[in-house]
């Protein structure tokens, strides 16, 4: 992290995302200010808090990518959460803090991925080892017969040799497998209850016997099972806990998308009951609170919160005062041209017309575009969006399906070898699609 300046920052960004400097540089200071905040001595180092943002803009313009590539870099725990599904009372089912308990899961999912690959050569020995007992059982041996003994270890050597040859990858084998029978009832709590009705399931599932499951499977296949087990006994799951636990308070980002949804339009009455109660049931955990999880109490006070909205409707400012207060920094990314469409199809890392190249190559076709041909898809794509509602980049997925679908239909039975797209036939297929508005057309799908 200490490497990783905001100008770096804004470089890998750059790899995935077109333009939106401002964004970028936003989140680039705040990023790096986590790590300088790790660099001040306590106790004044747990009175820096996050620089909260709000990112504004139509949909598509890179709001989500922004924080996704954000946290991907920093491999810091992630999760996005969608303001609108909090309602009323008892926000149907789910309340506010189970975005913190949803960023844990997702921090504790990644600890102990690190771990198993910590353990992974280990847990091949024994693999092998578990592998060659199953093969070549210890059966009834004389352990005071050295003469025995060693012809079985001579044997289990043999057999060992055989087995990293690749000799019994084919030869069915019995595994066991220990499984808890899933409750026949669901467990339903009052409205607004997650962790509640999280614990019961956990306890009725800790109550109920583990079941032995024997399972035949070929040794190539055993082996994943198998491992996965060894990795298992392996991993010291309070050590990974407790990892996850402070990266989720030190690193985790939580990103709120549509948190316009929830701000009251500044139409000269009072915001709706409903979204302000979820603004306010908001606030203390952006400002910092604890919250019960099942893998202990996790302190909010140093999470990222990046909000995101279109704001057509609303503004920032209809936000409760309290709630705006906890997101110092707003930046407005900029709806996309025609010439960023042609970067985006082109310039990223994960370019669209990248992606779909890997997949005509699965079929062993080559797929190439003539420069004017991604002109015109960008051109297209643009232009539907002002005529139409506008999703930004999303556009350009569908562009390209409506463009390639006969192709991806046909070409597991065709002769076909290499493609090469023109502007005439981008033109060809696509140009009826600006002029249908009201989209009565089958081929109008963008």
């Amino acid at each position: 992290m200490k490497n990783l300046t905001p100008k770096k920052i804004v470089r890998e960004l750059d790899k995935y995302i077109i333009g939106q400097k401002d964004a970028k540089k936003s989140v680039a200071i705040a990023l790096r200010n986590r790590w300088r905040r790790q660099q001040v001595e306590l106790p004044l180092r747990d009175e820096i808090i996050p620089n909260n943002i709000i990112l504004i803009g139509s949909t598509g313009v890179g709001k989500t990518e922004i924080s996704r590539r954000l946290s991907s870099l920093m491999n810091a725990p992630f999760v996005k959460v969608e303001a609108s599904k909090f309602t009323e009372v008892g926000y149907v089912g789910r309340d506010v803090e189970s975005m913190v308990r949803d960023l844990v899961e997702a921090s504790v999912k990644t600890a102990k991925s690190e771990k198993e690959e910590e353990v992974l050569n280990r847990a091949a020995e024994l693999t092998e080892e578990r592998i060659l007992d199953i093969l070549f059982p210890v059966g009834k041996i004389d352990f005071q017969d050295d003469e025995a003994l060693q012809r079985h270890e001579r044997t289990r050597g043999k057999m060992k040799l055989r087995l990293e040859k690749g000799d019994f990858e084919d030869r069915m084998v019995e595994v066991e497998s220990k499984s808890t029978p899933m409750p026949l009832m669901q467990v339903v709590g009052p409205m607004g209850m997650d962790e509640m009705t999280g614990n019961i399931q956990d306890m009725i599932s800790g109550l109920l016997p583990k079941h032995q499951k024997n399972q035949k499977l070929a040794v190539t296949e055993a082996r994943e099972v198998i491992i996965e087990q060894e990795a298992e006994k392996l991993i010291d799951m309070d050590e990974v806990v407790n990892i996850a636990i402070n990266r989720a308070e030190e690193n985790g980002i939580i990103f709120i998308d549509e948190i316009d949804k929830i701000a009251g339009a500044n139409s000269g009455s009072s915001p709706d009951v409903s979204r302000e109660g979820v603004q306010r049931d908001i606030l203390p955990i952006i400002e910092g609170c604890t919250v019960s999880t099942k893998y202990g109490q996790v302190k909010t006070d140093h999470i990222l919160f990046i909000s995101a909205g279109a704001f057509h409707v609303s503004k920032p400012s209809d936000l409760i005062p309290e709630l705006q207060g906890r997101f110092p920094i707003r930046v407005e990314l900029n709806n996309l041209t025609k010439n960023d469409f042609v970067k985006i199809l082109t310039q990223p890392k994960n370019a669209l017309i990248k992606q779909y190249q890997a997949l005509f190559n699965a079929e062993n076709v080559k797929l190439d575009f003539d420069k004017k041909a991604i002109h015109e898809l960008a051109r297209i794509a643009f232009e539907a969006n002002e005529r139409m509602e506008n999703i930004g980049a999303r556009r350009l997925h569908t562009v390209l399906v409506a463009l390639l679908e006969d192709l991806l239909f046909e070409m597991p039975n065709r002769n076909i070898h290499e493609v090469f797209v023109t502007r005439e036939m981008v033109k060809e297929k696509l140009d009826d699609i600006i002029g249908d508005e009201d989209l009565r057309d089958r081929k109008s799908v963008v």
